[in-house]
């Protein structure tokens, strides 16, 4: 029997500070009535998380890539203890989500972008002194440590003003003030740009990088489908497709996997036969052209299995079609490029 990784027995070392190993979660589907009453004793269950492996360094700030579905949320939901795992196992800075889960609770704190859970008719000083009470602050301490998250998320002059009146960008802060009420060591951010428009979101990932986790000191987890902004703040970050970790690395690192098939043929007949006859025979894989340039040349991006015969039968099977070709070239996908890559990968089988 395989004896489970515990955080002295990681293989990456001390400085792991989330770990899971062969984690699962599944949720029934939910049925009709009618359904119901037919096959009353028939349950369905669909697999949000299925055995995830993970290991994320203390004070990295790390992101969870990959589309809706994904499993992005339940895997947040299971290191905050507000579910708990069908099997498997996961640590945060030592301690087990199921046994531990009381003292976990006081060291992690989840970020959901809901403006909801505000209170829009009291302040933002008013609404951290209530959620101050109810995780047990008072008294001075509490004071103090209201006044340094306002000033520490930028809402220090806003303090007094009625939440209902914030623009979304400062609900966003708001929230993650919030968050920061206990010092946790764990932050859990899950999609906190989504209802901000562009230049608000670039401000708050600016706000992210320098006033959370290099001030703060604490580990940060990011969920988002947003390749871009995994780029901009993560350190590393692992793809999930359908319960299933697809890769796991730095966004270089992810790159380069790619890019060892991905190249650009720079061409003035873009839309050939011979291109699609190429796709057909398995030549190449995943063509697609891109705007030409002002000189009248466009590039046509493609995957060529097989390495440097690869690429020769490609130009040798477009010389034959009389296709000209300036060059054949490699490069390095975008990270929303090496997501689709993964992703597409792995097929669903349903």
């Amino acid at each position: 029997m395989t004896s489970p990784i515990t955080p002295s027995r990681d293989p990456r070392g001390a400085t792991a500070f989330v770990i899971t190993r062969a984690l699962t979660k599944s949720y029934p589907v939910q049925r009709s009535w009618r359904e119901i009453l037919q096959h009353p004793f028939s349950e369905q269950w669909t697999p949000a998380l299925e055995g995830v492996d993970l290991v994320v360094e203390r004070g990295e700030f790390f992101g969870l890539l990959g589309p809706n579905g994904a499993g992005k949320t339940t895997l947040f939901k299971l290191l905050s203890t507000l579910v708990t795992p069908d099997s498997g196992e996961a640590w945060v800075d030592g301690l087990d989500v199921v046994r531990d889960a009381a003292r976990l609770r006081k060291i992690v704190s989840p970020v959901i972008p809901d403006e909801r859970s505000l209170l829009w008719r009291l302040s933002a000083r008013e609404n951290l002194r209530v959620f101050a009470a109810l995780q047990g602050y008072g008294g001075e301490a509490r004071a103090a440590r209201i006044t340094e998250l306002l000033e520490i998320v930028g809402l220090d002059e806003a303090g007094a003003k009625m939440v209902g009146q914030f623009s979304s960008g400062m609900k966003q802060r708001l929230l993650i003030a919030r968050a920061l009420l206990p010092r946790p060591r764990l932050l859990l951010l899950d999609e906190p740009t989504r209802s901000l428009d562009p230049v608000s979101a670039q401000r708050f990932r600016a706000f992210l990088r320098e006033e959370i986790a290099d001030a703060q000191g604490c580990t940060v987890l990011l969920a988002t489908h947003n390749a871009e902004e995994a780029l901009e703040l993560c350190t590393r970050v692992a793809v999930l497709d359908r319960g299933r970790v697809r890769a796991v690395g730095t966004p270089e690192e992810l790159a380069l996997r790619v890019a060892e098939e991905r190249f650009r043929i720079h061409t003035r007949t873009p839309d050939a036969a011979a291109f699609g006859e190429m796709v057909a025979q398995g030549l190449v894989r995943r063509l697609s052209v891109q705007e030409a340039d002002g000189g009248g040349w466009a590039s046509v991006d493609v995957e060529i299995p097989g390495g440097d015969d690869g690429c020769a039968a490609v130009l040798a099977f477009l010389g034959r079609h009389e296709v000209a070709v300036a060059r054949l070239e490699r490069f390095r996908p975008s990270l929303a490029q090496v997501i689709e890559h993964v992703v597409t990968q792995h097929p669903s089988t349903s």
